[in-house]
């Protein structure tokens, strides 16, 4: 008998006849044999309209009740799924994060799992129950409720799959795979039947919203054989799994866009050893993700950094630096939150050369202007302004011709 994680994001069950749905889905795979353990995002659009509410009351809410009131929408959800398979005939009982023992640090609105007890469910699995769990949350050292962040049912349920060494964790959401990019922007856009672990981590960092990144993180570290496929439809989706070698025959497999970015840059920042540790050791103790770091040639003793972070960050990261800059006597800060993040991905790039010259010919002849550059084994990324994002991203997935069944190097 195996065991199946399955995780429904939040528009599979965004209203009372697609949780049926879900339900119906659930009990035909409990009906071929197998032990479940679903994982529920909350109803909708309805973490986004809690979201609102707390700011009806106050800009700055408190974090930790911030999380009191977020991992409510899962309640609903869990609730309500195990009301839909008892009319089926099916035995599911629903549990928080907390009940479950889904144990995490103290970092509110982006807590990290530290362990899982893994007792409680499987007493129900035992019982022939299937175990319903709110996605997003956990609970830390005190007892206190947290979530893990936007996406974070995602991570639950791969974390989930990897405590009980499940025989596949199976995501569902409103696409029925992973494209070589989003098909919203990219109408040519190709569903691709694998990728491979690195490849869906970098995707799902640089912007593509099919995946959190922490979750394939999880993925890969416990090897959880994982598929991205559609709570609407029998399409096997997309499954994620080791690279193999026919993937290396692939220069590119996927571009991504991020328009949530922020570009922040210290002026006049001492150049001498020591002042770069000084500066990220701060921002990274303030939880605050950095990703691309560019320092400037020094002049006259003086150099300045420029850096991106999650545009949610923006605040938090600002109010990081004027601390910083009082300290190293920094000129000033700059703040753009007018910036996007395109990138080419693919394990193939590894054995081929000139990919970085394909991809930056193919924005300058769109008349794109590249603001900063990042790179990798398997990945480009670059900098551009947020009004130009989605026209490079276009342009350089037609000119990696990804909108055929593969893109490969010619000669």
């Amino acid at each position: 008998m195996a065991l199946i994680v399955q995780k429904f994001g939040g528009t599979s069950v965004a209203n009372a006849e697609r949780i049926k749905n879900v339900a119906g889905r659930v009990a035909r795979t409990r009906s071929e044999g197998n032990n479940l353990i679903v994982v529920v995002s909350a109803m909708g659009e309805m973490t986004d309209e809690l979201v609102d509410l707390a700011h009806q009351i106050t800009d700055a809410p408190d974090e930790r009740e911030y999380d009191m009131l977020l991992s409510t929408g899962e309640q609903i959800s869990v609730a309500l799924l195990a009301m839909a398979l008892h009319t089926l005939g099916q035995e599911a009982i629903s549990f928080t994060g907390a009940q479950v023992g889904i144990r995490t640090d103290g970092w509110h609105t982006k807590a990290r799992i530290v362990s899982i007890e893994t007792e409680r469910i499987q007493k129900e699995l035992n019982a022939g129950r299937i175990a319903i769990v709110c996605g997003f949350q956990g609970v830390d050292s005190e007892f206190n409720i947290t979530t893990l962040g936007r996406g974070g049912s995602d991570t639950s349920a791969v974390a989930l799959a990897a405590a009980f060494s499940a025989d596949l964790c199976e995501i569902y959401t409103d696409v029925d795979g992973v494209y070589t990019a989003d098909p919203r922007i990219v109408p040519e856009a190709r569903k691709l039947p694998m990728i491979s672990y690195d490849e869906l981590l970098e995707m799902a960092s640089l912007g593509a919203q099919v995946m959190q990144p922490r979750a394939v993180e999880f993925g890969k570290k416990y090897g959880v054989p994982m598929r991205i496929r559609s709570s609407f439809n029998d399409d096997p989706g997309t499954l994620v799994t080791k690279e193999v070698a026919s993937m290396e025959k692939v220069v590119v497999s996927g571009v991504s866009l991020n328009e949530k970015e922020a570009k922040i840059t210290l002026v006049g920042v001492p150049d001498k050893p020591g002042v770069a540790a000084q500066i990220f050791e701060k921002i990274g103790s303030a939880n605050v993700v950095v990703d691309m770091i560019i320092q400037n040639v020094s002049e006259n003793g003086l150099s300045d950094i420029s850096f991106t972070v999650p545009r949610d960050d923006v605040k938090r990261a600002i109010g990081v630096c004027e601390k910083i800059r009082a300290d190293l006597g920094a000129k000033q800060i700059r703040a753009d939150e007018k910036v996007a993040k395109v990138s080419a991905v693919g394990v193939g790039m590894r054995g081929h050369s000139g990919v970085a010259a394909k991809m930056f010919k193919a924005l300058a002849d769109e008349g794109v202007n590249i603001e900063m550059i990042s790179t990798s084994e398997i990945k480009i990324s670059c900098v551009v302004g947020a009004d130009r994002g989605r026209d490079a991203l276009r342009a350089i997935h037609k000119a990696f011709d990804l909108d055929k069944a593969a893109a490969m190097i010619e000669g």
